[in-house]
C-alpha cells in the first residue's frame, strides 16, 4: 500500500440526516433536562437523572459531532484514558471545595 494508497482511502462519515436526528435527539434530552428542573424531586435523584442526561448527550456530540464514532479505535482508546484522566483531577479539585459549601449552608 503506497502513501497515495492511503491518501485517496474513503472517510466514512455520517449524513446530513444522521446529524440532523441526533441534534433532535439532543433538543429531546435538553427539554427533558429543563422540565426536570422545574420538578420537585428529591436532590440525589434529580441530580443521578441530570447527570445521565448529561452523560448520554456528551457521548452523542463526541461520537457524532466530533466524529469520532467514524474514527479508528486507536483514536478511540487513546481519548477515553484522557477524559476519565481530566474528569477525575476535574472531581479532585470540585469535591472539597463543594463539600466545604454544603457545610457553610444554613439549615
Amino acid at each position: 500500500m503506497s502513501a497515495h494508497d492511503i491518501a485517496i482511502e474513503p472517510h466514512h462519515g455520517g449524513t446530513t440526516k444522521l446529524f440532523a436526528m441526533v441534534w433532535v435527539y439532543l433538543l429531546v434530552l435538553t427539554g427533558i433536562e429543563i422540565f426536570l428542573a422545574y420538578e420537585r424531586l428529591a436532590v440525589v435523584l434529580m441530580l443521578v437523572i441530570l447527570i445521565g442526561l448529561s452523560l448520554v448527550k456528551s457521548a452523542l456530540i463526541v461520537a457524532y459531532f466530533m466524529h469520532l464514532r467514524f474514527e479508528r479505535l486507536g483514536v478511540f482508546l487513546l481519548l477515553i484514558p484522557a477524559m476519565v484522566f481530566c474528569i477525575c483531577m476535574m472531581l479532585i479539585w470540585m469535591f472539597p471545595d463543594s463539600l466545604r459549601l454544603m457545610e457553610l449552608r444554613p439549615h
